[in-house]
């Protein structure tokens, strides 16, 4: 079931010696960039910072366009439902093709389609279309963001579970950590990358190199050999598969409650980065470089997350998950009513950090307790939070739009808050989870 067998614990570093075990961190250095000595996970980390560093970069180009062309909250709640429904159903499909087929062939597909969008937007750009010169052309905006989602969730449950595949369970935490680590690297450089390309040029000069970035990251994938032998599906349904997912889920006791704690934090703590241009340009009065190098300070946080993470042993990894349910929550209200440049970028250092823990970590542990059979329709559940916070950047733009960003931002992360603390006080099995 969810015990896993001792070796996978972890309980020296490997040369006999024990580890050094304190309270509830328990740190080797020496294990933090272990999984770097696999020649396959190196490929999948450079296809990963291609695709993740263009991904940042899309997000601030296209919300800071999308409210240049129409300043409106409730546009950019528009945007960001656009991106979620697709996301949402079809991340249940990309977990049952992810148990189904060679997990490489699914993340190969995907970033051809993100070329193809990233290029098209490109292009409408260029030609003059997509600007605050015409402020009905939001709409491609929308479609852009409806079909990266619908990419986003047919991929990334694939992208996911390929990395146990890669490096195997005792590494997994580590290799995630990692993942998380470049990801968050790229957040500090591409934002400001982004900001300081639209400040100096336009939005289509980051658009081109988005596009640039996807292809690099395909050629990387590509270069990895499958993974895994395909299952054989015996003709089973793909609604059966994916009900049955959702069985084992309900079985797994552990896994459900690590789905419910990351997939609510996710949709509770992520909506604000929907409605940052409403904090950059109304309330802290800073450009789109300002704009920028707000989200590359939280990127730092979120390397000083990813480093601690990576070094840390398989040891009380339940109570660091709530404890960065708590840092999320407890400076994501204090950004929200900030009205002060540098106390801003103090406090999104946390939010960085606090949000990185707490991805990271569910996702290592819930691939950590769940079998490899079930893993990518497991993971797809785990990938509708992203989903779903989508949709909740769309409830807090029109909340935005009704009492204000600060208020939109700060109920939200005041749930968070609240739900964390219940867990810590009502939930032994989460809080002692190893």
């Amino acid at each position: 079931m969810n015990n896993k067998p001792d070796q996978f614990r972890g309980d020296d570093d490997g040369t006999g010696r024990p580890k050094y075990s304190g309270g509830v961190l328990s740190f080797s250095l020496s294990k933090t960039f272990a999984s770097f000595k696999n020649p396959l996970y190196r490929l999948y980390y450079l296809s990963m910072v291609g695709h993740w560093s263009s991904l940042n970069m899309q997000m601030l180009a296209r919300n800071l366009l999308v409210y240049r062309i129409n300043a409106s909250g409730a546009i950019l709640g528009v945007l960001a439902l656009a991106g979620a429904i697709p996301m949402i159903i079809a991340a249940p499909i990309g977990g049952v093709l992810a148990d189904r087929i060679q997990k490489k062939n699914i993340i190969q597909i995907g970033q051809v389609l993100s070329i193809v969008v990233s290029l098209a937007t490109t292009l409408v750009i260029v030609f003059g279309y997509l600007g605050p010169e015409h402020p009905e052309s939001w709409w491609v905006l929308v479609v852009s963001a409806a079909l990266q989602g619908g990419v986003m969730g047919f991929m990334m449950p694939s992208r996911a579970a390929i990395i146990s595949e890669i490096v195997g369970p005792e590494q997994l935490m580590n290799a995630i950590s990692l993942n998380n680590m470049g990801m968050n690297a790229f957040r500090i450089i591409s934002p400001a990358l982004a900001g300081f390309l639209v400040d100096l040029v336009d939005f289509w000069v980051v658009y081109a190199v988005m596009t640039v970035m996807i292809v690099f990251s395909t050629v990387c994938i590509m270069l990895v050999p499958p993974t895994s032998a395909p299952k054989d599906s015996g003709g089973a349904n793909p609604v059966n598969e994916m009900i049955e997912g959702w069985r084992y889920i309900r079985r797994e006791k552990t896994i459900l409650l690590l789905l419910i704690f990351t997939v609510s934090a996710t949709v509770l703590g992520m909506p604000y980065i929907h409605i940052l241009p409403m904090f950059t340009e109304d309330i802290l009065k800073v450009s789109a470089t300002g704009m920028g190098v707000l989200q590359t300070i939280s990127g730092v946080g979120a390397i000083v997350g990813s480093v601690i993470l990576a070094s840390l042993m398989n040891r009380r990894r339940g109570i660091i998950l709530l404890l960065s349910g708590l840092v999320l929550g407890v400076t994501l209200i204090g950004f929200a009513f900030s009205s002060l440049w540098y106390l801003s970028l103090f406090l999104v250092i946390f939010i960085g950090m606090g949000s990185t823990i707490q991805t990271a970590l569910g996702n290592s542990l819930i691939q950590f307790y769940s079998d490899a059979a079930y893993r990518g329709r497991v993971m797809s559940f785990f990938m509708l939070g992203f989903g779903l916070s989508n949709l909740g950047g769309f409830f807090a733009g029109i909340i935005a739009e009704g009492i204000g960003a600060p208020l939109s931002v700060g109920s939200l992360a005041g749930v968070l808050l609240i739900m964390t603390l219940m867990l810590l006080a009502w939930s032994p099995k989460l809080r002692r989870l190893d």
